[in-house]
């Protein structure tokens, strides 16, 4: 068994920093990161809180951890807000090849003075200039939710529209933030599983390897299992790994549609690779004259193709484990600093 092989299909508990030295070098498909902030949010093993250039050298140790990890074809990703992102390119611009800034419609908290908050960034790169794996995606046609029409007035050329919907661009607007607690693991920043869906159906195929060195409740873990890839994950906290394991046995590689793999949302697909629609079709129910889409969705034939438990068992898990071994996951009470970054600032001291 190689190296890579005894660290797959895991969350592994330790500093990142440390556990990537385990990861041959060009090794993994996608590596995808969405570090803590260092905007003081209340974490239970670390404090999200550091000096300006302390916080962008701990990101450069591992972002060039990533870079050296990631196969030649393959593709990185760095998820933050657009302030940290600005320093993470310049970096990157060194060892990697920028492909995209995707602006994911995420509004935040006003800030004052300013405009408002209104995107998280992905920063999107590969490793070497050509032969990265890249696929083109589609998505839903928007509608007016009152009454169903296509809110983009297409005139005359409604003839000629995809049925599924068009390809996804730079700019995620159907993708939305977890706002309510009910929907959301005990982690101050959880992003949607089918965000990470897309990432993945973009950028790898089935039995790829994708890693995550702050994998907090194991949302990107979960999305490359249900979609037939392999993972790592990395993780400080405990309490966290115990949440994914949890989630992750209770996680199956079945987000298809005949062959093709796709990512469902409430009952929904909500994306589909371009490549994969003459296969995928055939399932579906496509309106007839193809004008009628302005009023009529391409709709599954079979409601039943739809993985029964996309949403409410991972929910139920995360509500079962919003305590463990009698402590909060989330309180004031367990502000412990023992972050990555401060265990090297210690070490370097």
């Amino acid at each position: 068994m190689t190296m890579i092989e005894n660290y797959l299909n895991k969350i592994h508990h330790g500093d990142c920093l440390e556990l990537f030295k385990h990861i041959p070098d060009n090794s993994i498909d996608v590596t995808f990161a969405d570090p803590p902030f260092n905007l003081k949010k209340n974490y239970t093993s670390y404090a999200d809180s550091l000096e300006f250039q302390e916080y962008l050298n701990w990101c450069e140790k591992w972002i060039s951890e990533m870079v050296r990890v990631t196969k030649p074809t393959g593709s990185i990703f760095l998820h933050n807000i657009p302030k940290w992102l600005t320093y993470y390119a310049t970096y990157l611009n060194k060892f990697a090849y920028f492909k995209h800034w995707i602006a994911w419609d995420a509004p935040t908290a006003p800030m004052g003075k300013s405009l408002q908050p209104s995107h998280y960034g992905i920063l999107f790169y590969t490793k070497k200039e050509k032969g990265a794996k890249i696929y083109e995606l589609r998505h839903p046609h928007k509608r007016d939710r009152k009454h169903g029409y296509l809110l983009k007035d297409y005139g005359g050329k409604k003839d000629g529209l995809h049925p599924f919907g068009p390809l996804v661009s730079d700019v995620w607007t159907d993708i939305h933030r977890i706002k309510h607690n009910t929907k959301r693991d005990p982690h101050p920043c959880q992003l949607p599983i089918h965000l990470m869906d897309r990432i993945l159906l973009m950028t790898t195929d089935e039995g790829d390897i994708v890693l995550d060195p702050f994998s907090g409740t194991g949302t990107t873990a979960i999305s490359a299992k249900r979609l037939g890839r392999n993972y790592i994950g990395f993780e400080l906290d405990e309490n966290y790994i115990e949440i994914s394991q949890e989630k992750l046995e209770k996680t199956k590689p079945n987000f298809k549609i005949g062959e093709s793999w796709v990512s469902f949302y409430l009952n929904s697909i909500v994306t589909i690779r371009n490549n994969d629609w003459n296969n995928l079709s055939r399932y579906f129910k496509i309106p007839n004259p193809l004008r009628n889409i302005d009023f009529e969705k391409t709709t599954l034939i079979d409601k039943k193709l739809i993985p029964n438990e996309i949403e409410h068992p991972l929910l139920e898990v995360s509500k079962n484990l919003t305590k463990i071994n009698g402590k909060k996951v989330i309180g004031n009470e367990n502000k412990k600093f023992s972050h990555a970054y401060s265990q090297d600032k210690q070490a370097n001291a």
